[in-house]
């Protein structure tokens, strides 16, 4: 048996689409797994062990001219994403079992995929159907990615993220104080509702708890770490990582701090306790869909606004959630 699975979006939601994969490979362990991704979310997986074959799309490539190659040789195929690009994918191998998902409202795609696939989930995720009705709740993600799996065939549920660091990772990172609190720098911590000032304000704060803070950064937040730095409020500032490296930092931190979807589900996958602060707009749906998975957390919202009061309230809910973390008592804020 060949399976195909194909998601080609974001890292952060290939991690969240390790336990599907992972129960696959469970449900169908003589199978031959191919996983399709993009150039840049491959990293998620390559080390994966459930995987027999990783393949990325480059920008050259058609989705469809590049799946073309495996038509006739898969017996199940399943978008992960809910992509045109992995419907593509899914379509072009012509499978006879081709399985993927849309969201309810996207008449189109609901339209269009049932020419691509021959079973089309649908998800409740949809932040205007949140609005009209206060009390409807959003399933994970990670649910979703597993019952469409198990629509598949797939039967013996595991439900573990997954990011395979090895030993070569964390001696890069073994300089870093262990224990700390690991605060990812990403962009929305710079505008939206926050400031680097505030930023620099809130690893302040941070220090009442006497922990070491360490600060992760990309490359393109360079300038805006260096400002960090000279304010002396962390510990460590570190942006040179490679991707595994930066899971291995996560995985010294007693609590990670966040606004990063992506870096919310590294933490998740080394089973760190997360604070995360999501978007004002659409936050019913995101700290849904998209909170921290099976760890303790926090979950903050970003204020509308850049006020000295909403800044202070920012600080404060984010403190507030680290102090509960730290106290063993994980759980949702809003």
């Amino acid at each position: 048996m060949h399976v195909l699975l194909s998601r080609t979006d974001r890292i952060g939601d290939l991690i969240l689409s390790t336990p599907a994969i992972a129960t696959v490979r469970a449900s169908f362990p003589d199978a031959c797994l191919t996983m399709v991704t993009s150039a840049y979310n491959r990293v998620a997986v390559e080390r994966n062990p459930n995987l027999d074959e990783v393949c990325s799309i480059s920008n050259a490539h058609r989705p469809a001219t590049f799946a073309s190659e495996f038509r006739g040789k898969v017996d199940l195929a399943i978008a992960l994403a809910p992509r045109a690009a992995d419907f593509a994918v899914v379509a072009a191998t012509r499978a006879p079992v081709r399985i993927g998902y849309t969201y309810v409202r996207r008449y189109f795609a609901r339209l269009t995929g049932r020419m691509y696939l021959t079973d089309l989930a649908l998800s409740q995720a949809d932040p205007w159907l949140l609005d009209r009705n206060p009390q409807r709740v959003v399933r994970h993600e990670v649910e979703e990615l597993l019952d469409l799996v198990a629509r598949a065939g797939a039967t013996r549920r595991v439900e573990d993220l997954r990011i395979d660091v090895d030993d070569r990772d964390r001696a890069a990172v073994a300089h870093l104080p262990p224990n700390s609190l690991t605060f990812h720098l990403a962009d929305h911590w710079l505008h939206g509702g926050s400031t680097l000032g505030n930023t620099i304000e809130l690893l302040r704060a941070l220090r009442r708890f006497q922990l070491p803070i360490v600060v992760t950064h990309a490359a393109e937040h360079q300038s805006q770490a260096d400002v960090i730095s000279r304010a002396n409020v962390a510990d460590a500032v570190v942006g040179d990582l490679t991707f595994f490296e930066w899971a291995a930092a996560f995985e010294r931190a007693q609590c990670v701090v966040t606004v990063d979807t992506a870096a919310t589900h590294v933490a998740s996958a080394m089973r760190k306790p997360t604070v995360v602060a999501f978007e004002h707009r659409f936050f019913r749906l995101s700290s849904q869909e998209w909170a921290p998975y099976h760890v303790p957390h926090a979950i903050v919202r970003k204020p509308a606004h850049e006020s000295q009061a909403d800044l202070h309230q920012l600080r404060a809910d984010i403190v507030s959630g680290v102090a509960t973390i730290l106290k063993g008592r994980g759980a949702r804020q809003g």
